[in-house]
């Protein structure tokens, strides 16, 4: 059934915390009901938009590395494309960003 994705560590991983978190901001908002606020984000924002557009440019980001990564080999003279752990740190760090600044 799951036969069609290369269900590697790091996409195991991703889809893990996904879940962590959708069910951690589940039981977050109901115990405290969110608020909208201002923060960078040109828009108001509850914790929900901003973990959702936060998940996005996550996915946005590792798309881009998976993308460019045998360019970056080449740009950079790496023996292999660089690692996509690396781009699962820089993801994990925008979400943060735009969960807490957003």
């Amino acid at each position: 059934m799951l036969s069609w994705m290369v269900w590697t560590t790091p996409v195991a991983v991703f889809f893990a915390l996904v879940v962590l978190m959708l069910v951690g901001m589940t039981v977050w908002e109901v115990r405290s009901p969110t608020v909208e606020r201002k923060g960078f984000l040109p828009i108001s924002t509850t914790r929900g938009d901003r973990l959702f557009i936060g998940l996005m440019a996550a996915a946005w980001i590792n798309l881009a590395w998976v993308g460019l990564g045998e360019k970056m080999q080449g740009w950079f003279g790496l023996a292999e494309a660089p690692s996509v752990w690396i781009s699962a740190a820089i993801s994990a760090l925008v979400l943060l960003l735009v969960m807490r600044k957003g």
